[in-house]
């Protein structure tokens, strides 16, 4: 388990509400898609980073987190286990508040690096089921 509830409660509620999506596009039939449509419902503020990137559910894209322009509290992390880390990397170094790797997103040396760097992470989870559990 990578994320207890506390932790989990904590991304969700306390610690911002600007979302770093990486790997959102345009591509409606993709998992980040839906979820970002679901944290944007929640009242977060979403930021697509995607190399085309695309604006998305109203929101303008950037081609990595380095060229976003302001903080980003928590970046969700949609792309392939192997890449995972660098991005977790690249969240720490950017001043994010949390990392979080949806569902089948898994890097344990990551989840180290990030825990070891005082940032919050969940992996292997999904904000759009955790949320409304919340209540």
């Amino acid at each position: 388990m990578y994320g207890d509830e506390a932790t989990i409660r904590r991304i969700l509620t306390e610690l911002g509400d600007t979302w770093a999506v990486v790997g959102l596009s345009g591509n409606r039939s993709r998992a980040a898609y839906g979820v970002a449509q679901v944290l944007q419902r929640y009242g977060k503020r979403i930021v697509p980073v995607h190399p085309k990137a695309e604006t998305v559910h109203g929101e303008r894209g950037y081609t990595s987190l380095a060229e976003i322009p302001f903080d980003v509290d928590v970046v969700d992390v949609f792309v392939n286990s192997e890449l995972a880390g660098a991005v977790a990397d690249e969240a720490v170094a950017k001043g994010a508040r949390a990392v979080w790797f949806q569902l089948g997103v898994v890097d344990e040396a990551a989840y180290a690096r990030t825990r070891s760097a005082g940032v919050d992470m969940v992996m292997d989870r999904c904000p759009a089921i955790e949320i409304p559990l919340l209540g």
